[in-house]
């Protein structure tokens, strides 16, 4: 157990917990409110209460986490249908992550009980019911990400949330989002809680359509991605002024990793080479030019 002893609850503001990574330096979820980020952040940007009127539905959850993000989209799923059969993928480096979760019984206060499934998901790594089959792949994301693109899953949405880009760039990258690309569905939808100008380039990149969600508990949108064919009837194909020129700024300088194989260090100092180098205008600019002041970290993202 010494592991799950790195993991001390953490309150947040809708009365769910969460952790605080010592390795990341980086909390888990929003302090406010971790439940509540899973279901607008995550949950609702990919129309699970609509798609959950299909027979079945795949989900990949990028960083599995706590698992809230799963729970969260299982308990929406069937809230709608019931009888949905799902299966779900999920990547995570840190197998302590999820069972700390559950030790620490932070699923308590949540409207489902799903313990019978995500306790076997947490320490098993896979769990199989009528209505679910789900499993976790544990290592590094860019190697284990080949994995479900080899068996052909094709996810109808895909939750990506990592650390942060400055902490954790690696899954950010152009090369690593275009794999992912590559595992969504024609019409599957990709959710984020990031608004990074970087990652927002780094998913036109990879031929995906773009919109922003709507601020949760910050100034901030996420952003939500599709299959350009897919976009119309998605409504996701539109930014605002503001948030177009952001992606004309030295800040949406992607991440890049070549091999999906470099540091972290590595793949910081390549960006930032790129970025001293670029013709682009600074984002403090662009921030100026929109009377952001310094909230344009806040309001849009890293601003780099």
């Amino acid at each position: 157990m010494s592991d799950l002893e790195n993991f001390t609850p953490k309150l947040t503001a809708d009365g769910s917990f969460t952790f605080v990574s010592q390795e990341f330096g980086e909390s888990f979820h929003s302090h406010y409110g971790a439940t509540q980020e899973s279901f607008c952040k995550f949950v609702e940007p990919t129309q699970l209460a609509t798609a959950a009127q299909k027979p079945a539905l795949r989900l990949l959850d990028v960083c599995y986490g706590l698992g809230y993000n799963t729970a969260a989209a299982l308990q929406r799923i069937w809230d709608v249908n019931p009888s949905c059969c799902v299966e779900v993928i999920g990547l995570e480096l840190n197998p302590a992550v999820p069972q700390a979760a559950i030790a620490h019984h932070l699923f308590d206060n949540w409207n489902c009980n799903y313990i019978e499934i995500l306790k076997p998901l947490a320490f098993e790594h896979q769990v199989q019911t009528p209505c679910l089959k789900a499993k976790l792949l544990i290592g590094d994301a860019r190697t284990t990400i080949a994995l479900v693109r080899q068996s052909g899953f094709l996810a109808d949405a895909i939750f990506l949330d990592p650390f942060s880009p400055p902490q954790c760039p690696q899954l950010w990258t152009i090369e690593f989002i275009k794999q992912l690309s590559l595992c969504l569905h024609p019409d599957g939808l990709l959710a984020t809680y990031s608004c990074a100008a970087a990652v927002r380039t780094a998913l036109l990149s990879a031929g995906l359509m773009i919109s922003s969600t709507p601020p949760v508990g910050r100034r901030s949108p996420g952003t939500v991605a599709t299959h350009s064919r897919s976009a119309e009837s998605k409504d996701c194909s539109t930014l605002s002024e503001v948030e177009k020129e952001h992606l004309l700024t030295r800040a949406a300088i992607p991440y890049r990793d070549p091999q999906l194989s470099d540091s972290t260090e590595v793949i910081v100092m390549r960006r930032e080479q790129e970025q001293q180098t670029s013709c682009l205008e600074p984002a403090s600019h662009w921030r100026k030019r929109w009377l952001l002041g310094t909230q344009g970290r806040d309001f849009i993202g890293t601003s780099l």
